[in-house]
C-alpha cells in the first residue's frame, strides 16, 4: 500500500511516479493475489470501490483513509485483470454520492464505456534498444527534426478499423517514404466523443481503445521506433470535460478544477480548467507526463493550448476575470507548473523534448527556467504560418504591398526556437486545406504549396505537416470524413508529393538547413526587399555548405534574375519546384545538370552576382560547389 514517505510527496506535488502508486494494480498481500485500489478525494467522507465484482453496490468494498489530506486505499484478494471497476464517493458535507471513473485507470473497454479495467502490471517485451541508444546520443537542436502530424482515425478511416501494429506498419512505410523523422499523433489518450479530435480526454493514463489495448500501442511505438521514426504525442494539461462520470466535482465537490466558480469554466469550449494551484493536481498532470516517456518509449510531448494556461483572462471579457495577487494577468500557478514540467522532464528524460503550442508574445517560452523562462524545448510558430498562408491567400496585385508578411519573422527568428508548423489548425474546415488557401487556378495553386513547401524546409525551424498536405488535400480536414487518398495517384497531385519528399530528403541531408536552425548566423538576407516583383533571396550556411534560395512568389517568370551572393565559384541546382518531375514547367533539364558561375560584379552589398532564369511560382535552390 501507499507509504507514508509515498504520501508525502504525492501532497507536496513530487510522487512522480503516481501512476504506480494510485489507480488499480494487480499485486500480492501477505501471499494473496488480488488488486490494490487508491484514489484522491479529500472532500469524502467515505469511499467504496464498486465493480463487476460486487454488482457495483458500494456497501462490499469500503475504502480506508490512508490519510488526513484524503488518500482512500484498498486492497481486495481474488480480483485480476480485466476487471471493471469505479469509485463511489459520498462528499462529506453535503452528503451527496458520486460514482467516478478512476483518474489513473489504464485502460477502458471501449471509448463510450466510462468503466476503468486493471491491467496486468506492464511486462511488454520491448525491441527498440537500438532506437533507445541512438536517442540518447541524438541532439534535437543539430539534427533534423520533421514531423508528420496525424490524427489516427481520420487518417485510417478508409481501412476500415485497423489495429495500432497494422497502423504502425502503413504509417511507418508511409512516414519514410516521404523521409519524416518523427509522427505526432493529435491526442491518443481515451475520449469518448470523436468530434473533439481527441483534446477531451477523459483517460488521460489510457490509450484510446480505438485501436487496441496499452501493450498494443507499445507495439505501434516499438514498430515506429525499429523503422527509425519518433513518436510524439499531443497532450492537453490545460483542461477537461464536464462529463458527470469523470474528474468534474471528483469527490463531491470541485477538486481538480478550479475552486472559483466564475473563473472555473473555459469560456470558448465550456470545458474545466486545471486547479494548478493544487499540489495534487500538479502531481497528476507531471506523472501523466512522465508515464508516457517511461512506460510507452514516447520522444516527446507538443502541449497543446500553452496561451490558454498562462493566461486568466483567456477568452474571457473585461468583467469576467480575476486579477493574480500582483494584480495581473498572468496565471502564476500555470506557470509555476510549466516551469516545473519542463525541468523535471529534461532532468529524469533528457532524450525528450517539450513543444509549446503557444501563440502571444509570452517570453522566453523555450528558455530555461533557470534563465527566466518556461523551458519548453521548442515552439510552433503560429506568427510565420498565420502571415505566410496570409500571403498565400492574396491575389498577385495585393502581394507587394504586404511583402512584409514574408519577411517580419526574421525580425523575432530568434527570439525562441521555433518549429514552422503547418499543422491541424491551419487546414481544418473553417479554415480550408492549402489547396483552398492558394490564389489562383488549379495550376497557380499546386505551384503555390510546391512553393511553400520549398520557403518552409529552408526557412531557420523545425518543420511540421499535417496529414493530407503531402498530397494537397482538396478541402479542409474533417474529422468526419476520411483523407480523399485517392488525390495522391493523380499525375499534378504526385507532383506536389514528389515535391515534398525531395524538400525532406534535401533538409535531412543538408547541415546547412538543419544543424544550425536556431543559430542566426546561419541565414543571411540576399534579397528581402524586392516588393515589385515578389521574390526574396536568401543565403543558409552550416560549415563548408552553403545554399542560395530563391523564391518568387509571383506569376511571372524572370529570365534574368539577379542575386548577390558573398562568395564567387560555381553554384548547381539542387532543387526546382517547377521542374516536370512535380509536373511544372521548366524544360527538361535536371537539376544535377543545371550549374552557374557567380560573377565578380559587386551587386548591392555582395562583391559577387549570381543570374539564373527564375520561374514562376517556384523554388530554386543552389549549392555552392567546393573546388
Amino acid at each position: 500500500m501507499l507509504t507514508a514517505h509515498d504520501l508525502r510527496l504525492f501532497h507536496k506535488g513530487r510522487l512522480y511516479d503516481a501512476y504506480d502508486k494510485l489507480g488499480a494494480h494487480c499485486c500480492d498481500v501477505d501471499g494473496a493475489s488480488g488488486v490494490r485500489f487508491a484514489t484522491w478525494a479529500p472532500h469524502a467522507g467515505a469511499a467504496s470501490v464498486v465493480g463487476d465484482f460486487n454488482d457495483w453496490d458500494g456497501r462490499g468494498h469500503r475504502m480506508q483513509r490512508a490519510d488526513a489530506a484524503g488518500v482512500w486505499q484498498l486492497f481486495v484478494p481474488g480480483l485480476r485483470a480485466g476487471t471493471q471497476y469505479k469509485f463511489e464517493m459520498r462528499h462529506e458535507r453535503s452528503g451527496r454520492i458520486v460514482i467516478k471513473t478512476d483518474p489513473y485507470a489504464r485502460a477502458f473497454p471501449e471509448p463510450t464505456n466510462t468503466n476503468a479495467v486493471v491491467v496486468e502490471p506492464p511486462s511488454f517485451a520491448w525491441s527498440d534498444e537500438a532506437w533507445l541508444e541512438g536517442r540518447a546520443r541524438w541532439s534535437w537542436q543539430r539534427e533534423p527534426l520533421n514531423i508528420y502530424e496525424v490524427h489516427l482515425a481520420s487518417w485510417s478511416a478508409s481501412r476500415g478499423a485497423p489495429r495500432y501494429a497494422e497502423l504502425a506498419r502503413e504509417l511507418s512505410a508511409h512516414a519514410r517514404d516521404l523521409h519524416f523523422t518523427h509522427v505526432e499523433l493529435l491526442p491518443i489518450f481515451e475520449h469518448p466523443l470523436m468530434e473533439s479530435l481527441g483534446y477531451l480526454v477523459t483517460g488521460y493514463y489510457a490509450p484510446t481503445s480505438r485501436f487496441g489495448t496499452p501493450d498494443e500501442f507499445r507495439t505501434f511505438v516499438d514498430v515506429l521506433h525499429r523503422d527509425g521514426i519518433g513518436v510524439i504525442l499531443d497532450w492537453v494539461p490545460l483542461h477537461f470535460p464536464r462529463d458527470e462520470w469523470g474528474l468534474v466535482e471528483y469527490d463531491g465537490g470541485p477538486l481538480y478544477e478550479r475552486t472559483d466558480p466564475a473563473m472555473a469554466e473555459h469560456p470558448n469550449w465550456r470545458t474545466l480548467i486545471f486547479n494548478y494551484g493544487r499540489a495534487e493536481v500538479r502531481n497528476f498532470l507531471l506523472s501523466n507526463a512522465l508515464y508516457w516517456l517511461r512506460e510507452f518509449h514516447v520522444d516527446g510531448l507538443r502541449v497543446d493550448a500553452v496561451s490558454s494556461m498562462l493566461y486568466l483572462d483567456d477568452a474571457r471579457s473585461d468583467s469576467a476575470w480575476k486579477r493574480n495577487p500582483l494584480g495581473g494577468r498572468e496565471n502564476l500557478p500555470a506557470v509555476k507548473f510549466l516551469r516545473e514540467l519542463n525541468q523535471h522532464l529534461h532532468d529524469v528524460a533528457p532524450h525528450a523534448f517539450t513543444v509549446a503550442e503557444e501563440s502571444t508574445a509570452w517570453p522566453k517560452v523555450s528558455e530555461s527556467p533557470k534563465r527566466g523562462g518556461l523551458g519548453f524545448s521548442m515552439k510552433w510558430n503560429m506568427g510565420w504560418a498565420n502571415d505566410t498562408l496570409a500571403y498565400m491567400r492574396r491575389t498577385w496585385d495585393e502581394r507587394p504591398a504586404n511583402h512584409r508578411d514574408l519577411t517580419f519573422g526574421r525580425m523575432y527568428a530568434h527570439t525562441e526556437k521555433f518549429v514552422l508548423s503547418l499543422s491541424h489548425d491551419e487546414v481544418s474546415s473553417l479554415r480550408r486545406s492549402l489547396f483552398e488557401q492558394m490564389y489562383g487556378d488549379e495550376v497557380h495553386k499546386l505551384a503555390g504549396i510546391r512553393l511553400l513547401f520549398a520557403y518552409q524546409l529552408t526557412y531557420p525551424g523545425k518543420k511540421l505537416n499535417f496529414m493530407g498536405n503531402e498530397f494537397a488535400e482538396l478541402h479542409g480536414w474533417d474529422v468526419s470524413r476520411p483523407l480523399d487518398w485517392g488525390l495522391s495517384s493523380m499525375p499534378q497531385h504526385r507532383g506536389v508529393t514528389a515535391a515534398l519528399r525531395d524538400l525532406n530528403a534535401l533538409y535531412a541531408a543538408s547541415p546547412a538547413l538543419h544543424a544550425a536552425e536556431f543559430d542566426s548566423d546561419s541565414f543571411q538576407w540576399l534579397e528581402p526587399d524586392d516588393a515589385e516583383r515578389s521574390t526574396i533571396a536568401f543565403r543558409r550556411s552550416f560549415e563548408t555548405q552553403s545554399l542560395i534560395i530563391m523564391l518568387n512568389f509571383s506569376p511571372n517568370p524572370y529570365e534574368r534574375y539577379v542575386t548577390g551572393v558573398p562568395s564567387g565559384g560555381s553554384y548547381r541546382m539542387l532543387f526546382n519546384s517547377d521542374a516536370p518531375r512535380y509536373r511544372g514547367d521548366a524544360g527538361d533539364a535536371q537539376p544535377a545538370e543545371v550549374a552557374v558561375e557567380a560573377v565578380a560584379q559587386p551587386h548591392k552589398a555582395f562583391a559577387y552576382r549570381l543570374e539564373i532564369a527564375l520561374p514562376a511560382l517556384a523554388a530554386v535552390i543552389f549549392e555552392r560547389v567546393e573546388r
